[in-house]
């Protein structure tokens, strides 16, 4: 089976730091790749994959702001496009951009919705419902406007995450520092709990940052900027907990699936997808506000780190989604 995987260009697939949508399309492509298809990733020039790639841009906009990201991504999407005939199928990580090509090729798109950025671009999925093939990454996140073919949770590369048993004493606080994300929240959190609290991540909104996290930062609120891949599982591993009280729905969340793959239990704001990927008081705790986050951090002991492992790589490995996007691309090409 011959597959084009279409990332975003924002950021180099994988990314060196942020850029969850482009992760997604690497762990995608290698998971493809070991299944023995044969895959083309379409990306920016210095993506890196063991499979095939082809790339019209050099690098992504968000790494070269000399580029204008529309025109980057116009001249990306109908390269895949302009080559449909060579695939059996074509994945599109893109969100609605590529949709419409879809008519205009003969080649099946499945499309992963990675979340809506704003209820203004539904149109454009519901134009071409009767003729796509959506996917979501939770339950949580499906639109009532749309059909689905399948749910399929994100799946990580399970060797990059060592699963550790000694933690040290420290929560974290793992993503972009943005008020969706509740990292003021984190800091509150661990502040009533007495805890040390390391903060990593891109700051996607400066004012937030100055004004909510920067008075706070000392020797019990640690900021260490973005963590690239390499970082990551040391972190991850060595925390007591993963805070993470976001303040919106979210659709699925890459570090809560990552942090217990290290064994470290997640305690979050119980919104979009957490009840899916946590098990509460099993994997951790599904908590409605600061005050109830703060008693369970205090029961974060009783909670298995190995049971935490077990759950992550079961539901949420590269391997297990791969394997499930390769079943519905049969299932599409054989119906």
């Amino acid at each position: 089976m011959k597959v084009a995987v279409l990332a975003p260009i924002a950021w180099r697939t994988p990314p060196r730091h942020y850029g969850p949508w482009e992760q997604m399309a690497s762990n995608v492509t290698e998971g493809l790749l070991s299944l023995g298809a044969d895959v083309t990733l379409f990306a920016t020039a210095d993506a890196i994959t063991a499979g095939k790639l082809d790339a019209v841009v050099d690098t992504g906009y968000e790494e070269d702001r000399t580029q204008d990201a529309k025109v980057v991504e116009c001249l990306h999407i109908s390269n895949v496009m302009e080559k449909a005939a060579d695939f059996d199928i074509i994945h599109n990580h893109f969100d609605f951009l590529p949709l419409s090509y879809s008519r205009l090729i003969s080649t099946p798109m499945v499309t992963t919705i990675h979340g809506f950025s704003s209820s203004r671009i539904l149109p454009v999925y519901q134009k071409y419902n009767a003729t796509s093939h959506y996917v979501s990454i939770s339950n949580a996140d499906r639109s009532p406007a749309l059909e689905y073919r399948a749910t399929i949770y994100n799946g990580i590369r399970a060797a990059a995450f060592t699963l550790n048993v000694q933690p040290e004493d420290y929560l974290l606080f793992f993503g972009r520092i943005h008020p969706d994300k509740g990292t003021a929240e984190a800091i509150e959190i661990a502040l009533q709990s007495k805890k040390r609290l390391l903060i990593a991540g891109i700051i996607q909104d400066q004012h937030y940052f100055d004004e909510k996290v920067k008075p706070f930062l000392g020797e019990q609120i640690e900021f260490l900027g973005a963590a690239g891949p390499e970082s990551r599982n040391k972190l991850l591993g060595n925390a007591i907990a993963l805070l993470h009280p976001i303040l919106f729905e979210e659709p699925f969340g890459l570090s809560v699936a990552e942090a217990m793959l290290c064994g470290t239990p997640v305690v979050a704001f119980n919104k979009g997808a957490m009840p899916e990927l946590i098990q509460h008081e099993e994997t951790g705790f599904l908590v409605k506000d600061t005050s109830e986050a703060v008693a369970a951090v205090q029961q974060i002991s009783y909670i298995s780190r190995h049971t935490c492992h077990a759950w992550s790589l079961a539901q949420f490995s590269q391997q297990k989604m791969a394997t499930d996007y390769l079943h519905l691309y049969k299932q599409i090409l054989n119906s």
